[in-house]
């Protein structure tokens, strides 16, 4: 085992041992209470019952996270790694299992939100404080979502009505002059419900590079970033068997960053996401949806200090319409889906070759349980006006071997279109790449009895075509990413613990390549992770630990980052039913470390939280 981990091991012992010996409180927040996803399949289920791994993060623990950006919440998750290029608002990647950030699906309510001049989704400019629940999906959902779910989907679930009326503030103050205000209200009553939230937060920052990043980049001054978000969903449940939904979120950030000295180089970030939903009963267990959704991402240059790098707005605009029905069978719940996807793109100075293209989407899908046995199906067809037609498929299956025992194993297929920039961006892009298509397997046991919940799994993830980052990519015959990821939460006492360690291996497989055997940049081949949330009175304490082996920046391996670990502190008192305050102390032992090459990460950090909540 790596040093950094084995380290890190004994920390995440003790860490366990003092979460048994704490006192009780009225309540603590959990995520062994089986919560029901939609995520997984488009169908409601318990999290018990799908085969995929999935994870359900609530508000409680966004709030916990304070001082962390939304990539680095959930890479403390079993099987997510992040890459962060220097801060809040800066590019940041997610790796599901170890397939590339481009494999990963975001979705908000259900509306695609992404880059798809990069091809990666937009977390960096998503307001946590506009968030109510995130579901995380690991494995291949192009069978139930199309391209870029290749190695897992995450749904970000905005702030919804409530009975009644209630409302919340939140102040936070921290380190390096960081400043947030966030407050929202929810009302319900009769059809009509509703919820409202606006935010807005500041940060002076620190330097995004040191000295040793590549291409001269480095600018010691510091990248700061400045967000105002706000949200609004309504609902109105026309009849006892329709209702309609409405959601507008926009978010505007100004990003400060590195990419050469003399220049304060900044940038606009906007962001934003509109739908709207009609579904209802058509008969006893016969339900459908008709959705319309519209998301933006805009990255606009205001000052730059590199030559290559032109002024003005990169522009992502996407529109889907859907249907989508669900009837109950004697075999389980069907689906069947329609769809349609437009993206178009633009650029200052140069024009792509290409500006847009359309996704023209068929789906069937079954999931039912019964009998100690649990399964899942689906199947669809992408027409995609760039690259024709893909049709992509999943199976999965899990028996329950003993009362607390479940065995699973499912296997899908997938396919992932290169971004716009891959193909058409000048200088740099290929025009002649073509989409990757990937084949999954995973075979693994669950054991869930009383508090105690475990779960491994070993995966086995094969690309074809995969196209790796940089100038001029061209197709890879063969990549691969196998191993092992290990979960463990439970209650102990009144404590919550989780813990998880995986060892993947991301490589190029392709024989012959000079490059096989390498890691895929940015991964860590080993991880641990180690959690305890613990009542002590009427406070809340808790503490999270990371661990990551080395990683390396490049295809041959040469430019290496070395592995660290980081431990996070955090309190919380509640001072009457409707005040508490909080305290965070981040990456207490001030360690630096890199999780892109010559990008800075935040060193020890202090954030103090007054909340107000009407309940």
């Amino acid at each position: 085992m790596n040093p950094t981990l084995r380290s890190a091991v004994a920390l995440a012992s003790s860490l366990a041992t003092s979460a048994a010996t704490a006192q009780p409180a009225d309540a603590l927040p959990s995520r062994i209470l089986d919560p029901v996803s939609i995520t997984a399949s488009r169908i409601p289920a318990r999290v018990a019952d799908t085969v995929a791994e999935t994870t359900v993060i609530g508000r409680d623990e966004i709030d916990r996270a304070a001082g962390r950006t939304l990539t680095e919440l959930l890479g403390r998750l079993p099987g997510l790694q992040w890459s962060g290029n220097g801060g809040a608002g800066k590019p940041s990647g997610l790796f599901i299992r170890g397939l590339e950030p481009r494999h990963t699906l975001l979705l908000v309510d259900g509306v695609r939100l992404g880059s798809a001049t990069v091809g990666t989704p937009s977390f960096d400019n998503l307001p946590l404080a506009a968030i109510d629940r995130i579901e995380v999906v690991r494995g291949p959902l192009s069978s139930v979502y199309g391209s870029e779910a290749a190695g897992g989907v995450v749904q970000v679930f905005t702030r919804r009505g409530r009975d009644g009326l209630g409302g919340e503030l939140q102040a936070r103050a921290g380190s390096n002059r960081y400043r947030e205000l966030a407050g929202g209200l929810a009302f319900g009553d009769g059809p009509l419900d509703g919820a409202v939230s606006v935010a807005h937060s500041r940060t002076r920052g620190f330097s995004a590079t040191h000295p040793r990043v590549r291409f001269g980049l480095h600018d010691p001054d510091d990248d700061g970033f400045e967000q105002t978000a706000g949200s609004v969903r309504l609902g109105w449940q026309a009849t006892p068997d329709w209702r309609i939904d409405g959601l507008a979120l926009e978010s505007a950030g100004l990003t400060r960053y590195d990419d050469g000295p003399g220049v304060d180089s900044r940038a606009r970030l906007r962001n934003g996401v509109q739908s709207l939903a009609a579904s209802g009963r058509l008969a006893d267990g016969w339900r459908t949806r008709l959705s319309y959704g519209r998301s933006t991402d805009v990255y606009d240059t205001l000052a730059t200090a590199s030559a290559f790098t032109p002024l003005g707005a990169t522009r992502t605009e996407q529109r889907q319409l859907g249907w989508e029905t669900t009837v109950a069978t004697p075999v389980g719940v069907a689906l069947a889906l329609l769809e349609r996807i437009e993206q178009q793109v633009s650029r200052p100075d140069e024009p792509f070759t290409t500006g847009s293209r359309s996704i023209d989407a068929a789906a069937i899908g079954l999931v039912g349980e019964g009998a100690g046995q649990a399964w899942q199906a689906a199947l669809r067809h992408d027409r995609n006006s760039q690259f024709g037609a893909q049709t992509t498929g999943s199976v999965g299956y899990g028996l329950d071997l003993a009362a607390a025992w479940r065995a699973f194993a499912s296997y899908g297929t997938s396919f992932v279109a290169p971004s716009f920039n891959q193909l058409y961006f000048p200088g740099f892009g290929n025009p002649t790449l073509q989409p990757e298509s990937g084949r999954h397997g995973e075979l693994g046991l669950r054991y869930a009895s009383g508090a105690h919940v475990l779960r491994a799994a070993y995966v086995d993830n094969r690309i074809r075509g995969y196209i790796p980052a940089g100038p001029l990519p061209a197709n890879v015959p063969r990549t691969r990413i196998d191993g092992w990821v290990l979960a463990y939460e439970a209650r102990l006492g009144d404590a919550q613990v989780a813990a998880s360690y995986e060892r993947l291996d991301p490589r190029n497989a392709t024989a012959g390549s000079p490059d096989a055997g390498r890691l895929l940049p940015r991964r860590a081949r080993e991880a641990l992770r180690a959690g305890v949330d613990a009542p002590l009175g009427r406070a809340l304490v808790g503490a999270t630990l990371l661990a990551f082996s080395e990683r390396y920046e490049d295809r041959a391996n040469q430019l290496r980052m070395a592995g660290f670990a980081t431990l996070d502190l955090r309190a919380a008192w509640a001072i009457d039913r409707a005040w508490a305050i909080g305290l965070a102390l981040n990456n207490v032992a001030d360690v630096a470390y890199e999780t892109a090459y010559g990008y800075n990460q935040p060193g020890r950090e202090v954030y103090l939280t007054l909340r107000w909540a009407q309940r």
